[in-house]
């Protein structure tokens, strides 16, 4: 498990290609590696990586499996490009963020960003399978790095979020531009509660879901918008 408070920024110093897997060489900064072994677990732009092989202090191995590289951005990084770092999380560890599971559900694409003297608005396209489960003032890893929502559309399938001055110092978010893929782990609590909220009403309303749908369709309402916004949030444990 990680608490999506990124200790470090690491950077790609070597990829291989063995058929299916694939082999990444990481720098890591000063003080990262104390303590770490072979089969620690690390969370790299998000993806939740096994220590494979430690070349010095500084330098560490970790194998991606074709899964992975399928739904995340790590199979488009290259040599020289920065990545987000942190180590699981240890028993009894405060959780300054929320807990994260290293399991990337989507890459977003960035639409847009806004920047002032102190902060950066970033606006993220969502599939429409996913819209669902983000909200307001919820809570959404984005590159491993535990933030909260500002604002959604769902409509139009994007969120925005808002980076401090002390989170873009910390990891590697100002060095995105528009148009370029992060990943995205939805917070497992609300997905938790929005797919059982759902599958309720649909088992209570029965053969009355079709209808009630098609009615609601006609007033310009639809049943997922609205069982979506009567979900509260949960609290971060």
């Amino acid at each position: 498990m990680f608490t999506g408070i990124v200790q470090g920024v690491g950077s790609i110093k070597a990829i291989e290609d063995h058929g299916e897997l694939r082999a990444f060489s990481i720098q890591l900064p000063d003080g990262f590696s104390t303590g770490i072994e072979i089969g620690a677990s690390v969370s790299v732009d998000g993806v939740c990586l096994t220590v494979t092989a430690i070349r010095s202090p500084l330098l560490v191995d970790f194998d991606v499996v074709l899964q992975s590289l399928r739904i995340t951005t790590l199979a488009d990084v290259a040599v020289g490009d920065n990545v987000n770092l942190e180590r699981a999380a240890k028993d009894g560890a405060e959780i300054g963020g929320h807990p994260l599971s290293g399991h990337v559900d989507f890459t977003g694409t960035i639409l847009q960003i806004v920047s002032s003297s102190h902060n950066r608005m970033v606006r993220i396209g969502v599939p429409v399978e996913f819209r669902r489960y983000i909200f307001a003032k919820g809570y959404i890893a984005i590159n491993g790095c535990s933030l909260t929502v500002s604002e959604t559309n769902r409509d139009e399938g994007w969120f925005e979020i808002w980076l401090i001055p002390e989170t873009r110092r910390a990891t590697t978010f100002d060095l995105k531009a528009v148009n370029d893929k992060v990943n995205i782990e939805i917070d497992r609590s609300t997905q938790v509660v929005v797919d059982t909220v759902r599958e309720s009403v649909k088992e209570t309303l029965g053969q009355l879901t079709e209808v009630i749908t098609r009615l609601l369709a006609d007033k310009g309402l639809d049943i997922e918008e609205l069982l979506t916004k009567n979900i509260p949030q949960l609290p971060k444990k």
